[in-house]
This record gives structure tokens, C-alpha cells and sequence, in this order.
């Protein structure tokens, strides 16, 4: 099926789960919607962000995607339920990594960094609920300027390590042995964050499940697409034009009004 996988996100965050697609689906088009106009969306209320992730999927619809990946943490945890309540292709999410982190931990010391948004939402709170042993203990921070900052793609790294040293050393100082990132957009300055915290804390992969979700999706849906031709992945956006730090020369990328 030569119909293209859609993938959405507040920006540039979820090129990273991209990235990492187009090496295990070489065959697969792709269109990626980055709704930079509304980003972040971690600031919004859980109200907003359902309405803009639904009118995301309904764009990914009309566009003739066979699949969505929300890949964005903050719209997964607030809205993936209603969205596949009224959508009927299959919707893969970003799943907090949580249990994995459980199962991994030593030091019964877990860090997460995440947009405000995604550490209050329901599905995190049920999530850490089903998976929380007594004895482990979870370390939040928000981080507050971070999605702005990587979006802009105009930060100096001095700048960007010294703000990422507020937050992660506490985090560090609490004896955490594995950190989660829960926003895509971090996967881009994970180069920087792995300059600041010991090579013995884990970053939890929150990637690799949604791949192999979305491998077994089409499998199970027999949607794979088996042409040969020359594929084609396409990114829109709605605001600003989205800075090339991250754009893969293969990407055809073009202002979309959605």
C-alpha cells in the first residue's frame, strides 16, 4: 500500500522518531506535519491540545495517510484516547517509558525530563500507577524553555549546557542511574545531555517501541509497502520555516496551511 505514514508533532521534536523510520521502512512515504504556528504545545491547556491534534490527524487524513504517529509526548499523553475514539486508522503514540525505566533501575532512582504538560497528564499518572513499586522513586523537572530554544535551532550549546545543568543535576545529586526523555524534541540535544550526566545513568529509548509498533501495525494490517519506486517524505509546516539543523536532504519540506 503506497499510501504515506503520517506523523505529527508541535515541531521539529519528532523528526527524531523520523529519522530512525526511513531506516526501518526504507520502501514507506512518509508526510510529516510540524505545527510550529502552535508550538509548544506543553504550555496549552489540555483542551487545546486535543483540538490541534485532532485537526493534525484530520490533515494527515485528507493527505491519504494510512497510519498517524503523534510524535509528540505532550499530545500523546492528552489526547491519543479521544483521538482514536473518533478516528479510524490505526493512531500510535509516544509511551512514557516508565516501565522499562522500573525494570532497569538499581538505585530505585528515576529522572524524567518533560514538557509541564506531559508530567500532569492522566495517561503519565496511570501509567507510573500500574508500574510504581513502592521503594522506586520518580524525580520530575519540566523543562521550561528547552522546545523554544531547540526549535529556534539558534542556541549556543554554552548556553543550552548550562540551562540543562539547572535542571539535570539535582536529578543527578537524588543517585538516578536511568533519565527519561519525555519530549522528542530532547532527542536533539541528547549529545549535550550526555555530556552532563555520568556515563552510568541509562537514557531510556523511547523510540525503538514505537518503531516496532509501528512495524507491526502494517505487517498486521497487511498495509506494507512493497513498491520499489523512488519514495517520497514530505514535511509541511505552518509557521516559521523550520530550521535545516535537522532536515535530512532527502526531505522535500513546504509551507502547508493546516
Amino acid at each position: 500500500m503506497k499510501n504515506p505514514i503520517g506523523i505529527f508533532d508541535s515541531g521539529i521534536g519528532g523528526i527524531s522518531i523520523l529519522e530512525k523510520l526511513k531506516q526501518l521502512l526504507p520502501n514507506e512515504n512518509f508526510i510529516y506535519l510540524a505545527d510550529n504556528r502552535n508550538c509548544p504545545y506543553g504550555s496549552k491547556s489540555k483542551k487545546e491540545i486535543i483540538s490541534l491534534s485532532n485537526k493534525n490527524c484530520q490533515k494527515l487524513i485528507e493527505l491519504n495517510s494510512k497510519i498517524i504517529i503523534i510524535a509528540c509526548n505532550t499530545s500523546t499523553t492528552n489526547s491519543i484516547k479521544k483521538l482514536r475514539e473518533i478516528i479510524d486508522i490505526p493512531i500510535i503514540g509516544i509511551e512514557p517509558g516508565l516501565k522499562p525505566a522500573i525494570q532497569y533501575t538499581k538505585t530505585k532512582n528515576i529522572g524524567i525530563l518533560a514538557t509541564e504538560k506531559t508530567l500532569g497528564s492522566k495517561l503519565f499518572f496511570k501509567t507510573l500507577n500500574q508500574n510504581r513499586i513502592d521503594d522506586i522513586h520518580i524525580h520530575e523537572q519540566i523543562g521550561y524553555e528547552l522546545v523554544n530554544l531547540i526549535e529556534e535551532g539558534s542556541y549556543s550549546k554554552q548556553n543550552l549546557y548550562k540551562i540543562l545543568e539547572k535542571y539535570l543535576v539535582p536529578m543527578i545529586n537524588k543517585k538516578i542511574d536511568c533519565l527519561l526523555l519525555g519530549c522528542t524534541h530532547y532527542n536533539h540535544i541528547r549529545d549535550i545531555i550526555e555530556e552532563i550526566i555520568p556515563v552510568d545513568i541509562k537514557i531510556v529509548d523511547t523510540v525503538a517501541p514505537v518503531n516496532k509498533r509501528v512495524l507491526n501495525i502494517l505487517k498486521s494490517n497487511n498495509i506494507l509497502n512493497k513498491s520499489t519506486n523512488k519514495r517520497t517524505i514530505k514535511i509541511y509546516y505552518n509557521g516559521k520555516k523550520l530550521s535545516g539543523n535537522y532536515l535530512d536532504q532527502e526531505y522535500y519540506l513546504k509551507y502547508l496551511e493546516f
